[in-house]
C-alpha cells in the first residue's frame, strides 16, 4: 500500500544531479514508479510562462553564475565516477527550449512509452552528450528507440499537453521547489543528490504506517 498523499520526485531531464538521483533511486527501489509521483521541473518558455503567470504562480528557479556552473561541471564528473556511471557532458549554449523535451515526457505518458521515452533522452543527453531540446535531435532519439517522434516532438502544440506542464509547474510554485531533484513525503522535503538516503528513509516509514493502518 503507498501513503494517502502520494511521495513526490520533482526532476529534471536537464540536471545531471537529477539523472544520477533517479538512477540510484531505481536501482535501489525498482518499484519507485509505482509508489512516487514524478513531477517534471522545467525552465517555462515564453507561452508556459505566461500561462503560469495567468494561474497565480511564477517559476523559482535562478540562473547559476559561471563559477557555480564550473563547480557543478567537477562535482558531477566526480559523483559519476563514483558512482560508475558513464557520462559526457553536453555543451549547453543557454538558449535551450527546455519545454520541448519535458512537454514530450507528458505525451509519452499519454501514449504508454514514458519509462522507454526518458531511458532514451537521457541516454542521449548525459551518456552521448546530445542535445535534446532541438527538435530534429529530439525525434531521432526517439525513432531509434522505436517511439513515434513526430508525436512526441509534436507535445508542444497540443493543448492538453501545455495544459498538463501548467500544472505542473504550478506544483512546483506550491511546494516551493526551487532545484532538483526535489523529494516530498508528506511534511518532510529533502533537496539534492546527498539527500536521497534520507528521502528513501522517510519514504519506507510513511509506507510501513500505512500498512500498519490498513
Amino acid at each position: 500500500m503507498s501513503p494517502r498523499r502520494p511521495p513526490r520526485l520533482y526532476f529534471s531531464l536537464r540536471s545531471p544531479f537529477s539523472w544520477m538521483a533517479l538512477r540510484r533511486l531505481e536501482e535501489t527501489r525498482p518499484d519507485a514508479r509505482e509508489l512516487i509521483e514524478f513531477v517534471p521541473f522545467s525552465e517555462p518558455d515564453a507561452r508556459s510562462a505566461a500561462a503560469l503567470e495567468a494561474a497565480g504562480g511564477e517559476f523559482h528557479y535562478v540562473a547559476m553564475s559561471k563559477a557555480k556552473h564550473l563547480y557543478i561541471l567537477n562535482d558531477t564528473k566526480r559523483l559519476a565516477a563514483k558512482y560508475g556511471y558513464a557520462m559526457k557532458w553536453p555543451i549547453d549554449k543557454g538558449d535551450e527550449w527546455w519545454d520541448l523535451p519535458h512537454l514530450a515526457w507528458f505525451k509519452a505518458g499519454e501514449l504508454g512509452v514514458e519509462r522507454a521515452y526518458y531511458d532514451a533522452v537521457m541516454a542521449a543527453r548525459w551518456e552521448r552528450g546530445e542535445n535534446i531540446c532541438d527538435p530534429g535531435t529530439l525525434l531521432r532519439v526517439c525513432e531509434e528507440a522505436g517511439l513515434d517522434g513526430a508525436a512526441l516532438t509534436g507535445a508542444p502544440d497540443e493543448p492538453h499537453i501545455r495544459e498538463q506542464g501548467v500544472r505542473a509547474l504550478m506544483r512546483i510554485y506550491e511546494d516551493d521547489v526551487f532545484g532538483v531533484p526535489y523529494f516530498k513525503v508528506g511534511r518532510h522535503r529533502f533537496w539534492g543528490l546527498d539527500r536521497l538516503d534520507d528521502f528513501l528513509a522517510a519514504l519506507d516509514e510513511a509506507l510501513a504506517g500505512t500498512t500498519a493502518k490498513g
